[in-house]
């Protein structure tokens, strides 16, 4: 029926001495050998030491930060990935190193933390994130990789190696749109010095068969050229480019044109046309995330107010009646100011967090529960018996809306973090778990509705009558930056009969 929205990671050989005496003077040299081996370990070892304390000093430079301010940390989706990265990928190359000379102490504490660490899926999961906000806010891989996101300036960037990883992540899930701007950012870096410990041959090969994926034949053939240029021995390029050569010659025949020579500027975002998706809204969608949506009129502007709103004069609200903004006019859309206090809000997220997990979606043809790549969030659900502040909270929305909760779903806490949205959907054809993110958007009639702490938002979802109101699909944007926490409740329809009658048409 309705939607109250609040918003608030050796070997050693023994001769006799008769064959040492004889073999004297190769001895010597033997000898020699060994010394030199034996500094040879002297300086592995050191330098194995050297590059244990370096990771030390980084590891413990960037632990003081980011634990100062674990939230505002990670608010940051670059901070997020490369923290997926370092406990997936290289806390176990230091494992690696380390186990060279075992030290026991380390091992098992490594082995006592691990299970708690992220796992491909994970890193997998935090690299399209970015992915997800590169393409919703129009954000070229070299602002990511420069920690420049809007109105955000940081430290926080990707290395050559962490970009070629967000093309193989990509690549490796036959997405060669993002792995054509991930290989081709890798490139650039690596072009302007950035040292890496991927090679330019690999860089070329990927991106060169990506860029032929994505049907660009002149390009495609002058990279796989650079690449035999730099390894004319590769195992794949020749082959691919004589591939490349042919099948070009043959398009350009059949469709009677002139071979026109590659740009030779770097691949940037808009050089190709993203496929698409499941989604028929996606830019109409996104546009409204990036706050491209519809303007009102001067005139529907006009027929917006803010009051007072004491809840049809409930004893609650009476003496404190509630701060009410219109947001839209039709479909109605209602603000309310200063519903949950600070206090309020950090017990609700203290009663969430052990219990948050990963946000479902009820399959249609199974029925089952289960995650789904465009719902990103992870939510918990308190009742009243939790703590008397859910108690409080529930009230609440009941004296402001004056509609009854006896009947509406538990409150549900969510939490989108880098990346997490839910993408446009229906609360009354199939009721789900979480609904909110960076922005709330109504594709439908390109509405945004932006989150401040401690408001709330309401709307209907269902007509008078119980049609439902296909206006009010909608969705929850991607996180660019922060972590987004919000409450919501779900107020049904059966209990309100007298609360809010039927209508006499379908659509009042």
């Amino acid at each position: 029926l309705g939607k109250f929205l609040s918003f608030s990671s050796s070997a050693l050989s023994f001769f006799s001495y008769l064959q040492i005496f004889c073999q004297m003077t190769d001895l010597l040299y033997t000898e020699k050998e060994l010394v030199q081996s034996l500094r040879d370990y002297i300086k592995a070892e050191e330098s194995k030491l050297a590059a244990v304390k370096s990771w030390a000093n980084k590891l413990d430079a960037l632990t003081r930060v980011s634990t100062s301010d674990p939230e505002g940390y990670l608010a940051h989706p670059v901070n997020a990935y490369k923290l997926m990265k370092r406990l997936n990928t290289e806390w176990s190359e230091l494992e690696s190193l380390v186990l060279q000379n075992p030290s026991d102490g380390f091992i098992s504490n490594m082995s006592v933390h691990r299970q708690y660490f992220p796992d491909e899926e994970d890193q997998t999961g935090a690299a399209k994130a970015l992915m997800r906000l590169q393409d919703t806010y129009h954000l070229d891989s070299e602002a990511f990789s420069k920690g420049m996101l809007p109105g955000v300036h940081s430290n926080a960037v990707l290395t050559v190696d962490d970009c070629f990883d967000m093309g193989k992540t990509a690549y490796n899930d036959a997405d060669y749109y993002h792995a054509v701007l991930w290989f081709q950012q890798a490139l650039k870096q690596l072009d302007d010095g950035e040292e890496a410990a991927v090679s330019k041959a690999d860089i070329l090969d990927y991106l060169s068969y990506s860029v032929y994926q994505m049907g660009d034949l002149p390009r495609a053939i002058e990279l796989t050229r650079r690449l035999v240029a730099i390894d004319p021995n590769h195992q794949r390029a020749g082959g691919n480019l004589r591939y490349f050569e042919q099948l070009l010659m043959k398009q350009l025949k059949e469709s009677n044109q002139d071979y026109q020579p590659p740009s030779e500027e770097p691949i940037q975002l808009g050089t190709y046309t993203r496929p698409k998706d499941h989604l028929p809204e996606r830019e109409t969608y996104e546009a409204l995330c990036r706050g491209e949506g519809l303007q009102l009129t001067e005139a529907r502007r006009s027929r917006l107010f803010c009051r007072y709103h004491d809840g049809k004069r409930s004893p609650r609200l009476l003496l404190k009646p509630i701060k009410e903004e219109d947001e839209w006019d039709s479909p109605h859309i209602v603000r309310y100011l200063n519903i949950l206090s600070d206090q309020e809000i950090e017990k609700i997220k203290e009663l969430a967090k052990p219990r948050l997990a990963r946000a479902t979606v009820r399959d249609p043809k199974t029925g089952v529960l289960t995650t789904a790549p465009y719902r990103v969030s992870k939510s918990a659900w308190l009742e009243g018996e939790d703590d008397p502040v859910i108690d409080r909270v529930n009230q609440r929305i009941q004296d402001i809306t004056g509609l009854t909760v006896e009947t509406a779903e538990l409150l549900q806490v969510a939490n989108y973090g880098v990346g997490g949205q839910y993408e446009p959907h229906f609360d009354f054809s199939r009721m789900s778990d979480v609904e909110a993110g960076g922005a709330t958007v109504f594709p439908d009639f390109g509405a945004s509705i932006w989150p401040r702490k401690g408001t709330a938002v309401f709307w209907y979802n269902l007509f008078r009558s119980g049609e439902g109101d296909y206006r009010t699909r909608h969705a929850a944007c991607p996180v660019l930056v922060g972590s987004k926490w919000v409450s919501n409740k779900w107020i049904h329809e059966r209990g309100q009969e007298f609360r809010r009658p039927c209508g006499l048409t379908e659509v009042d």
